[in-house]
Formats: C-alpha cells, structure tokens, sequence
C-alpha cells in the first residue's frame, strides 16, 4: 500500500469504524481516486473492523501534524 497525506485525507470522512467492503463501497461512491481503490484492496483482513484511517495508516496523525504550518513558532 502507497499513502500519503492528500491520499489518506480522502478517507478521512468515511463512515468510521467501517470493514475493508464498506470502505470500498464508500471509496466508489464518493468517486475517489483509483490509487485508494488499489489499497484498500491490498488489505488483507477483510472482516476486520477499521476504527479510523491511523489502523490502516499508522503515519497519518503525524504526517498531518507536520503538514501544517505554524507561524507562531516562527
């Protein structure tokens, strides 16, 4: 699987906590980008429940922390 922050965003207003079909399921209702399509289904648990885009992609919190800038630290 490929994510990055722009990707991983995409799946930010899923309907959470969803398995691997709904999460497709949304991904192909909203129209999303091929590449999500691609790694969702490169999950291997399909009965698994997702609780939020961190249990797919662990990095997501800290990239989008670091994504931000902050003019009061500079």
């Amino acid at each position: 699987m490929y994510w990055t922050l722009e990707l991983a965003t995409t799946l930010h207003d899923a309907p959470w906590p969803a398995t691997k079909s709904e999460l497709l399921d949304y991904a192909v209702r909203a129209g999303l980008p091929a590449i999500i399509l691609e790694n969702l289904r490169e999950i291997e648990e399909d009965e698994e429940e997702f609780e939020s885009i961190e249990d797919l992609w662990p990095d997501y919190y800290l990239a989008h922390e670091g994504y931000f800038y902050n003019a009061e630290e500079y």
